[in-house]
């Protein structure tokens, strides 16, 4: 899976758990996110978590400085499998 196919299938998690529309790309980090805070972070852990049915380990996540930096995670997470 590459990190431009993580993105379009986190777009419909970010979509539900943000008011307003975010355009995803690898460069977006959580700062420039209005409503992207730590409670908002584990909300879009686990929903990323259920979605792509893996685990992250503790912190891993939070390691991610970008978008981009969680899909390759995710895309790790992913291959491991």
């Amino acid at each position: 899976m590459t990190q431009n196919e993580v993105i379009a299938r986190m777009q419909p998690i970010f979509d539900d758990l943000f008011m307003d529309k975010i355009a995803l790309r690898p460069d977006v980090r959580a700062e420039e996110v209005e409503g992207w805070d730590s409670l908002t972070q584990i909300s879009l852990l686990l929903a990323v978590e259920k979605d792509f049915r893996i685990r992250f380990r503790v912190g891993e996540a939070d390691s991610a400085k970008n978008v981009g930096e969680l899909a390759d995670l995710i895309a790790r997470r992913v291959s491991d499998q």
